[in-house]
């Protein structure tokens, strides 16, 4: 048997994946399933709009990430009965003044040396796209292939999908110890009982490097890094957008049930999760000077959640140098957009077969090695 530690979207899927392959697995929640990064998420599956200098190796890992979306959305649906609104829309990136312009015509420009499929707007063409954008934006960025997905929708889906298949699942379940004995992995300590296994894979988000037991030299360097969104409610039937829309600081994520996710602050704040206004007033500026219109609307939720960012913002994927144990964390904000490749990747390493070429470079061992004394 396999224990997964953590319920996110990385866990569910890693076990769904072993589960449906017949393989034994049960994940351990320390809160809800799905409750923490996943459901905090805003869903957006954007590798070409997010693309940027330096950052290539992982802009191949999020396309090749994004191109299993279709078919995963499709095996998903079908195996839990939960449809996750997976849409096509597109993605537009706006610019509000000449300053923006040149940052959005250099991230443009590299966009194309990259092959990546992408149009250059200007501010008229954008507003033909979405009338009510505004009048001060004076150039943008279309991503037609930049989709999105409903994030909670996923979550109940893949915990759905994990327990028709098979999978074990113990929510508000607290990992106290990861046990290591003999130099490999041995199982986890729950309070006074001991659940013994020889693969152990944490993929517990933020809280990752924090699990007691793991050994300092191979504690992942993960950290949670904050954001508070909010949602607006449009009128379903004329919502103000279609496409995803980024804006200077800020990003708006029209739902099919007429909500719009607002956000996101970007904080170092440890495990804080508490709203503030001052950080939800700057997404609402922000959002106000890409979306004017957004001033009338209700409000209807507030939440902030906790990004497990890595020390190079990439995802920590594979097997830890002690046996048996396994990580699937780090994945900043493109947790959700990675939710197929880390499900596959990890379930096929975990059930004897090979880790995939493109995963490589984001193994663990790539931060020992980068410390190693020259």
């Amino acid at each position: 048997m396999t224990i997964i530690v953590g319920g996110g979207i990385c866990g569910l899927g890693i076990g769904w994946y072993l589960a449906k392959a017949g393989h034994p697995v049960t994940v351990l929640e320390r809160g809800q399933a799905g409750a923490g990064a996943t459901w905090a998420a805003a869903g957006m599956l954007a590798p070409r709009a997010e693309a940027e200098p330096a950052e290539e190796r992982l802009t191949e890992l999020l396309l090749e990430a994004h191109a299993m979306w279709p078919a995963f959305t499709a095996e998903l649906e079908a195996a839990s009965g939960v449809e996750i609104d997976y849409r096509g829309d597109g993605t537009i990136v706006v610019g509000l003044d000449r300053d923006d312009a040149d940052r959005l015509r250099f991230q443009y420009d590299f966009q194309q040396r990259l092959g990546l499929e992408t149009e250059w707007l200007s501010g008229d063409a954008a507003r033909e796209r979405e009338p009510h954008l505004a009048p001060g934006v004076t150039a943008a960025i279309l991503s037609p292939h930049d989709h999105q997905v409903d994030n909670r929708k996923l979550a109940m889906a893949l915990r759905t999908a994990l327990m028709r298949a098979g999978g074990g699942l113990r929510e508000h379940c607290q990992v106290d110890e990861v046990l290591i004995a003999g130099g490999r992995v041995r199982g986890v300590r729950i309070g006074d009982a001991e659940l013994a296994d020889d693969t152990v894979l944490v993929a517990a988000g933020a809280w990752s490097r924090q699990l007691p037991g793991l050994p300092e030299a191979v504690r992942p360097p993960v950290r949670p890094v904050k954001g508070q969104t909010l949602a607006l409610m449009m009128d379903g039937a004329r919502p103000l957008i279609r496409h995803v829309v980024w804006g200077p600081a800020v990003y708006l994520v029209p739902r099919r049930d007429g909500r719009l996710i607002c956000g996101a602050t970007v904080e170092e704040a440890g495990f804080d999760t508490g709203l503030t206004a001052g950080g939800l007033m700057d997404v609402l500026r922000n959002a106000w000077e890409v979306l004017p219109g957004i001033y009338e609307l209700p409000l209807v939720e507030s939440w902030a959640g906790l990004r497990p960012t890595s020390r190079d913002d990439a995802p920590i994927l594979g097997q830890s140098a002690v046996p048996g144990l396994l990580f699937a964390t780090g994945h900043h904000r493109n947790g959700i957009l990675l939710g197929p490749l880390t499900a596959w990747a990890m379930s096929t390493l975990i059930a004897g077969g090979e880790m995939p070429a493109s995963v490589r470079p984001f193994a663990p061992g790539r931060f020992a090695a980068a410390e190693a004394p020259s």
